[in-house]
């Protein structure tokens, strides 16, 4: 079938697990209170927290700047897996025998975990067990994916070698785990976060933190000026939003990747894919209406960089028809993550000198399982003092000075992003047009310039309000994107997601080295 790409970029993406699911109404925080445990973010990470920390009778609130579940976990592909791709023959190697196997049983214990929770609180989420893949086009990926097989197996992993999958895509090598699974994150979260208000338990929507003071207790305060006093905190705001002592901006980077969802023809062959090489391909399926959806995904770029956004989509496409034979696109979305320098997520204390302040980031868009293990690792810490996962997933981890070189070239890139952005000229031609942004100098000022299919201009000021980068148009997602940390911001100029807790502002000029030596950022 030939598809009409302009029609489909005509409107703006949208996720088919949001689109599917209810909205959410939980109240906003207008008054100061007291609990045992806070947590910032509510996504998978978050609202799981808060389940296992109220079964073992503590005060939790989740606090969420936007709604619950409309970031990174409502624009996932939602494969509940181990096989983070090929990673365990990298950990035995680099980490040794006993992290690579506290990352394996981790990611293996989350599978189960879901299931037994959602099967425990009747929700129904079209959770499958499904085989996971990932396979190779490329001769010199054979090698490596038979160093996968042996290590997962090492590890207590149902791991096989195989040299046809089941899609029509002819392959050189896979690696294939049994006893994975599939879901619908939405359908799960959201009736699992159902279970918290109550007893002392709260979720608070639309309330974003944006400061936490340290003392005796935490207290964390929110944009509406509210304070919330805490003797325990976990940020598990995505991107942290808090960044004192941890340094946490020179340790992770961002990177978007993008899906869509289409009907096909054929029946999908069940399974979920991933290749080894670039770029990115990802494939599963999931039950919609009469029929089902196969969800195409990939081509992943650091936010903010790289090429027209809207190539990324149109590259999946082609792929999608080259191996099927589509129907028609339904949906399409793309999402980030944050990206460690080893490859491991940080779930733990935020630093070693912090024994109540707690982080889980940096998923590396494994995010469903890693979710699972951060809730049940921070968990542990916070009622055993202990947990078995506890040293590979340690933030503080020994193991990180072997990416000493990753440090340095992704540190290089932000400052070359911050740098190239304020040099890079701008356009004093105010020809715009309709459904296009552009940088343009007026009246000596830089500023960001989105004209809507109504024709109406819509300004900003194009310096990001974390530390003081230069944002690129989104065209894709029609955004202003901060290449630097990944703060993005609507064509109007607010906050879509942090690190950055402030709105854009014609007249709020952000000082890049002031906030540095403040350690305001």
């Amino acid at each position: 079938m030939n598809i009409d790409k302009r029609k489909i970029f005509k409107n703006l993406p949208q996720s088919y697990w949001i689109a599917s699911a209810s909205n959410t109404n939980y109240p906003i925080l207008n008054e100061d209170i007291s609990v045992d445990v806070a947590i910032v973010g509510g996504g998978l990470v978050g609202i799981s927290c808060a389940y296992l920390l109220k079964k073992e009778g503590l005060r939790v609130v989740v606090l969420e700047a936007g709604h619950i579940a409309n970031g990174t976990t409502g624009h996932t592909t939602a494969k509940i897996t181990s096989q983070h791709e090929l990673i365990y023959s990298k950990l035995k190697n680099q980490m040794g025998e006993e992290l690579a196997r506290q990352y394996a049983e981790a990611n293996e214990t989350a599978i189960q975990e879901i299931r037994k929770i959602a099967e425990a609180n009747n929700i129904q989420c079209d959770y499958i067990v499904q085989p996971a893949f990932v396979y190779t086009q490329q001769d010199e990926y054979i090698q490596e994916i038979n160093d996968e097989v042996k290590a997962a197996s090492s590890l207590g992993i149902k791991a096989s070698y195989i040299e046809e999958i089941p899609l029509p895509i002819s392959i050189k090598a896979a690696v294939r785990f049994d006893n994975q699974a599939q879901f619908h994150p939405l359908k799960y979260l959201l009736d699992l976060a159902k279970t918290i208000p109550d007893n002392d338990c709260h979720i608070f929507e639309q309330t974003r933190a944006i400061d936490i003071e340290e003392g005796d207790n935490y207290v964390i305060t929110t944009a509406q000026g509210k304070k919330i006093t805490a003797k325990k905190v976990i940020i598990a705001s995505h991107y942290p939003f808090y960044n004192k002592h941890g340094m946490y901006f020179t340790r992770i980077y961002p990177e978007r990747s993008y899906v869509v969802a289409i009907r096909a023809k054929e029946k999908y062959p069940g399974g979920m894919y991933i290749n080894a090489e670039e770029p990115a391909r990802s494939l599963r399926h999931q039950s919609y209406e009469d029929g089902e959806l196969i969800l195409v995904g990939g081509n992943h770029h650091k936010t903010g960089q790289g090429v027209d956004t809207i190539k990324h989509y149109e590259t999946l496409i082609d792929f999608a028809n080259d191996t099927f034979t589509v129907e028609n696109i339904l949906y399409r979305w793309s999402t980030q993550d944050c990206m460690t320098l080893d490859g491991i997520p940080y779930v733990g204390h935020y630093t070693s000198n912090t024994p109540n302040l707690y982080i889980a980031t940096g998923f590396g868009k494994w995010g469903m399982t890693n979710s699972m293990v951060s809730a049940m690792l921070l968990r542990d810490l916070i009622i055993k003092g202990k947990s078995p996962w506890q040293d590979v997933y340690n933030p503080s981890r020994k193991t990180i000075l072997a990416s000493a070189k990753n440090f340095i070239v992704e540190n290089f890139n932000v400052a070359q992003q911050l740098i190239d952005g304020k040099l890079a000229p701008a356009s004093e031609d105010v020809n715009v047009n309709l459904g296009e942004g552009e940088i343009l100098k007026i009246d000596g000022k830089r500023v960001g310039v989105y004209r809507d299919e109504e024709d109406k201009l819509h300004i900003v000021n194009t310096t990001c309000t974390h530390m003081g980068c230069e944002l690129s148009w989104n065209s894709a997602e029609r955004s202003w994107d901060c290449p630097c940390h990944g703060s993005r911001f609507s064509y109007e100029g607010e906050i879509i997601e942090g690190p950055a807790s402030q709105h854009l502002s014609m007249t709020n000029d952000v000082n890049t080295f002031e906030k540095l030596f403040k350690d305001d950022y």
